[in-house]
């Protein structure tokens, strides 16, 4: 019985599962869950997801969410090609790069918070984006910084994809959605560009979902 993944075409949590499962070679079921229309808030899908977050990934009728979680365990049970180094140092640095997108920048910036500051606080589409574009930026500024203090690579930790581009590639495309500058970024955009010579990054965009519009 293959996999379900639940998620949203646009949801970068669930990019980089979808990421994680193309890199693997691992076979899927696509269930759509549309955020912006409210579809994770209705009484079906709370029962496949307690949290009525996305991604949610079903195995054998057990229920994961939080996208790192879930990358960690099929990292776990699915470990060729791996998505972290062996060394833990390494597996220390792949993973502090990831926390830096997935815990640093996309928290404050995801869909729930922008929508709770347009209508909860007022807050006008400028000022709205002005927030969205400012955090990403600096967020993505320590980003480069700690990819200079890395080994000289082609993704962003060595030589292959691993935890930290599943995070990286979804970010840069919603940072693009919202005109973040992504000017003096080298390594950073580097990294990006490598990813998406890929195939498993450029079967898992947005653009490639059965959902997208």
């Amino acid at each position: 019985m293959p996999m379900k993944l639940y998620n949203y075409f646009r949801s970068s949590a669930s990019f980089r599962v979808r990421i994680a499962l193309h890199l693997k070679d691992l076979p899927f079921e696509y269930i759509p869950v549309h955020l912006a229309k409210g579809e994770h808030k209705l009484p079906a899908y709370s029962a496949v997801a307690a949290d009525k977050l996305v991604p949610n990934l079903v195995i054998d009728d057990e229920h994961l969410s939080q996208s790192m979680a879930i990358i960690e365990y099929l990292e776990e049970t699915y470990p060729q090609p791996a998505l972290l180094p062996k060394e833990p140092l390494a597996r220390a640095k792949v993973r502090a790069l990831a926390q830096s997108i997935s815990c640093e920048i996309h928290p404050i910036n995801n869909l729930r918070v922008l929508k709770y500051l347009s209508s909860t606080l007022g807050v006008s589409e400028d000022q709205k984006n002005t927030w969205y574009r400012h955090w990403v930026r600096d967020g993505l500024e320590a980003f480069e910084r700690q990819l200079a203090q890395g080994p000289q690579s082609t993704y962003c930790y060595g030589h292959t994809p691993t935890l930290a581009d599943c995070c990286l590639v979804p970010q840069i495309f919603n940072g693009k959605r919202f005109d973040v500058n992504l000017n003096d970024l080298p390594l950073t955009m580097g990294a990006f560009d490598a990813c998406m010579k890929l195939e498993a990054f450029q079967k898992a965009q947005p653009s490639a979902c059965p959902d997208a519009e």
